[in-house]
Protein backbone atom coordinates (compact mmCIF):
# COMPACT_ATOMS: atom_id res chain seq x y z
CA UNK A 1 0.00 0.00 0.00
CA UNK A 2 1.37 3.37 -0.93
CA UNK A 3 0.78 6.09 1.12
CA UNK A 4 -0.25 9.49 -0.80
CA UNK A 5 0.83 12.72 1.35
CA UNK A 6 -1.15 16.12 0.91
CA UNK A 7 0.78 18.57 -1.47
CA UNK A 8 2.67 21.08 -0.44
CA UNK A 9 1.09 24.66 -1.13
CA UNK A 10 3.95 26.94 -1.01
CA UNK A 11 3.82 31.07 -0.18
CA UNK A 12 6.35 33.44 -1.96
CA UNK A 13 5.97 37.18 -1.41
CA UNK A 14 3.28 36.97 0.58
CA UNK A 15 1.38 35.24 -2.08
CA UNK A 16 -0.10 31.51 -2.78
CA UNK A 17 2.13 30.33 -5.04
CA UNK A 18 0.12 27.04 -7.06
CA UNK A 19 2.76 26.79 -9.30
CA UNK A 20 4.77 25.12 -7.00
CA UNK A 21 2.78 22.47 -5.61
CA UNK A 22 4.87 20.19 -4.14
CA UNK A 23 5.12 16.52 -2.74
CA UNK A 24 5.46 16.18 0.50
CA UNK A 25 8.72 14.10 1.53
CA UNK A 26 7.89 11.10 3.52
CA UNK A 27 11.10 11.08 5.60
CA UNK A 28 11.20 7.61 6.73
CA UNK A 29 14.40 8.33 8.92
CA UNK A 30 12.60 11.14 10.53
CA UNK A 31 15.59 13.05 10.58
CA UNK A 32 16.04 14.64 6.60
CA UNK A 33 16.79 18.13 6.15
CA UNK A 34 14.23 17.68 2.61
CA UNK A 35 10.83 18.69 3.13
CA UNK A 36 9.07 18.42 -0.12
CA UNK A 37 9.57 17.65 -3.81
CA UNK A 38 8.19 18.20 -7.20
CA UNK A 39 9.68 15.90 -9.97
CA UNK A 40 9.39 16.65 -14.01
CA UNK A 41 10.76 15.31 -16.97
CA UNK A 42 14.19 16.15 -16.89
CA UNK A 43 14.94 17.84 -13.25
CA UNK A 44 13.58 17.31 -9.46
CA UNK A 45 13.19 20.79 -6.99
CA UNK A 46 13.64 20.31 -3.39
CA UNK A 47 12.50 22.53 -0.63
CA UNK A 48 14.76 21.94 2.46
CA UNK A 49 13.26 21.96 6.13
CA UNK A 50 13.78 25.58 7.86
CA UNK A 51 14.39 27.64 4.46
CA UNK A 52 11.92 28.94 1.60
CA UNK A 53 14.36 28.14 -1.60
CA UNK A 54 13.99 25.54 -3.72
CA UNK A 55 16.56 24.13 -5.31
CA UNK A 56 16.53 22.94 -9.18
CA UNK A 57 18.62 19.94 -9.90
CA UNK A 58 18.40 19.02 -14.14
CA UNK A 59 19.76 17.07 -16.48
CA UNK A 60 22.00 19.82 -17.67
CA UNK A 61 23.87 20.55 -14.49
CA UNK A 62 23.17 17.73 -11.97
CA UNK A 63 23.66 15.05 -14.83
CA UNK A 64 20.83 12.30 -15.85
CA UNK A 65 22.23 9.71 -13.42
CA UNK A 66 22.03 11.62 -10.53
CA UNK A 67 18.51 13.51 -11.14
CA UNK A 68 17.27 9.77 -11.95
CA UNK A 69 18.44 8.64 -8.85
CA UNK A 70 17.31 11.75 -6.58
CA UNK A 71 13.79 11.18 -8.33
CA UNK A 72 13.56 7.31 -7.01
CA UNK A 73 15.11 8.27 -3.67
CA UNK A 74 12.15 11.08 -3.41
CA UNK A 75 9.75 8.66 -4.49
CA UNK A 76 10.79 5.92 -1.52
CA UNK A 77 10.99 8.46 1.36
CA UNK A 78 14.62 7.46 2.20
CA UNK A 79 18.21 9.54 1.96
CA UNK A 80 17.54 11.84 -0.30
CA UNK A 81 19.37 14.58 1.72
CA UNK A 82 22.59 12.17 2.00
CA UNK A 83 22.63 11.83 -1.64
CA UNK A 84 21.87 15.51 -2.27
CA UNK A 85 24.78 16.43 0.36
CA UNK A 86 27.34 13.15 -1.29
CA UNK A 87 27.05 13.63 -4.84
CA UNK A 88 25.04 16.89 -5.80
CA UNK A 89 24.84 19.12 -3.35
CA UNK A 90 26.41 22.54 -5.11
CA UNK A 91 25.33 21.18 -8.48
CA UNK A 92 21.82 23.05 -8.59
CA UNK A 93 20.83 25.57 -11.39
Amino acid sequence: MMLRLPKIILIQDGKLNFNNLMERYRNSSGSSGVYGYEIRNDYIRVKFSGTSRIYTYSYRKAGSHHVEKMKSLARSGSVLNSYINSYVKFKYD
